[in-house]
């Protein structure tokens, strides 16, 4: 279990029941600097986010990034976190800061927000069952 914060690594809390999303962690998990990240699956089971200091339902609706400082990004704040830590995605996360381009983002976000309950699921092996978002609607 990753609830242990470790000193000047970053937080990805991931939904890894969705196939998007587990297979565009794995790309990162892929990539130089990756070892600076704990990429934490929200669906495992005992992970606990009570312990975790995160709302168990927030979670599993958008992306949760925690800061080595402890501090918390959230939706395009917490993928520019990533890209910070990955030497390959450090233009994007710059250029995702300016306003225009992290608007643009923040519109496509929400949209997508919208449409992950219905994205295809892998099969729930565990007891992640406190929020819909765990539901296999897609298995």
């Amino acid at each position: 279990m990753n609830n242990m914060k470790t000193e000047n690594k970053i937080q990805v809390y991931f939904d890894g029941l969705c196939k998007v999303c587990s297979k565009e962690i794995a790309h990162y998990q892929k990539q130089s600097g990756a070892e600076q990240i704990n990429f934490v699956d929200i669906c495992a089971t005992g992970f606990d986010p009570i312990k975790e200091n995160l709302d168990p339902f927030e979670i599993h609706k958008i992306m949760h990034v925690r800061r080595a400082d402890g501090t918390l990004a959230l939706r395009v704040d917490a993928f520019i976190e990533i890209w910070n830590a990955l030497p390959k995605y450090k233009l994007l996360a710059d250029l995702a800061k300016k306003p225009i381009v992290h608007n643009g983002l923040e519109v496509g976000y929400t949209l997508f927000t919208k449409i992950r309950p219905w994205l295809p699921r892998k099969a729930a092996n565990n007891d992640c069952n406190e929020s819909p978002y765990c539901e296999t609607k897609n298995a």
